[in-house]
């Protein structure tokens, strides 16, 4: 294979990765726990935090927020997931990208 064409190849593998992750970055994910549910799009930035509260007490602030960092977790995550197995196909044999 020639130079090149190799560049041509490089060029379109780029672009593709670029046209993957924009479509990452538009998706929403939800992680849930119990009464707490929380939207976050595919850069990781969080959009919402749905609390339940007829489901707590007032006294019960200090569950609550073990309660947010779960369901951020668990939608950050999902990104990950979606991420490694988009992204994936571009970086076999490059450990590390994504």
């Amino acid at each position: 294979m020639n130079m090149q064409a190799m560049m041509k190849q490089a060029q379109k593998l780029q672009k593709d990765m670029m046209e993957t992750q924009k479509k990452i970055e538009a998706m929403t994910f939800e992680g849930k726990s119990s009464i707490v549910s929380v939207k976050m799009n595919g850069k990781k930035e969080l959009l919402s935090v749905t609390i339940d509260s007829d489901s707590m007490d007032k006294d019960e602030i200090e569950m609550l927020q073990d309660m947010i960092m779960v369901a951020i977790n668990d939608a950050m995550k999902q990104v990950d997931k979606v991420t490694e197995e988009k992204m994936g196909v571009y970086t076999k044999g490059l450990p590390g990208l994504f």
